[in-house]
């Protein structure tokens, strides 16, 4: 089934020919939700999972590149941009979210992928590997961390699931999105930080702060690292505030087939920041798959 979907409301020049590409978004029944995605070019497949409060047009920079040489699938994960959540789920944990992923991969036949996840997209393709690693050609984590949380973080994404829900998710990127962004981004690249804004105020807040629930739940993959055994490519913004370097680091020191890819002048989304750099590190990774 095809959808025409809530993404011609951007107007911004930074999603280029993405509106165009997208108008006709797919939807399937998966597990109690009409789950959205786009299903573009011809080739072998890659699977970009966004992340939190976002939603699938965050891949927007790399939509023209990579569909002249790949097949690319890009959902909007339950609970956010099209996929609508039912109403009444307080949480809902990365477990949940990959099911639904490998549901969309049954649906499609598609057997074998490239899957590219960024913050909390990267701990949803851990949760997937952990579950299917028969799926996996290669593995790209992009500002992420494979840990769970602490004591004081757990405390503190279980407060902001509860401000979110009742504040609302304005007020929430109002007093945070500074934080998602390097101070480069904000002063020379307005539209990615316009289009970043869309993404977070026009997300569920119940749905965000459900998965924010979720999310402090996770399971802890460290240990998961060292049985990764297929092509990995760790990707981090140099002045990513929420995943830093080192946190990069600790999955590469132990992925054994790991490549580290640091992005200069970038925070915690490069792919939207430095959409050039980005795509031509993920380009090099792709090409050494074939």
């Amino acid at each position: 089934m095809y959808k025409i979907n809530f993404y011609n409301r951007f107007t911004s020049n930074h999603l280029g020919n993405f509106q165009v590409l997208i108008s006709m978004a797919k939807e399937i029944k998966i597990r109690g939700i009409n789950l959205v995605f786009d299903d573009l070019g011809t080739g072998e497949v890659v699977f970009f999972v966004h992340g939190q409060p976002f939603n699938r047009s965050m891949w927007a920079p790399q939509i023209k590149t990579f569909s002249e040489t790949h097949r690319l699938i890009i959902p909007d994960l339950r609970g956010y941009g099209d996929s609508i959540s039912p109403k009444n789920n307080t949480i809902i944990l990365l477990d949940e979210l990959a099911l639904d992923l490998l549901h969309l991969l049954e649906e499609l036949h598609i057997a074998k992928a490239v899957f590219v996840g960024l913050s909390m997209g990267g701990q949803v393709v851990l949760e997937l590997y952990r579950l299917a690693p028969r799926l996996f050609k290669g593995l790209v984590l992009a500002d992420t961390d494979a840990r769970a949380e602490t004591e004081d973080s757990y405390k503190h994404r279980l407060e902001l699931a509860t401000k979110i829900k009742a504040d609302g998710m304005e007020k929430f990127t109002d007093e945070r999105i500074h934080l998602f962004m390097c101070d480069d981004t904000f002063k020379n690249n307005p539209e990615a930080v316009a289009h970043l804004r869309e993404m977070m105020i026009t997300t569920n807040a119940a749905s965000s702060a459900a998965v924010q629930r979720g999310r402090a739940e996770r399971r802890d993959h460290a240990n998961l690292l060292s049985e990764i055994n297929i092509p990995a490519l760790i990707i981090v913004g140099e002045e990513d505030e929420f995943t830093p370097i080192a946190t990069a680091k600790f999955m590469h020191d132990r992925i054994k087939q790991s490549k580290l890819s640091i992005i200069k002048n970038s925070g915690h989304i490069p792919n939207m920041e430095q959409p050039g750099a980005f795509n031509k590190v993920l380009a090099d990774f792709l090409n050494q798959l074939k």
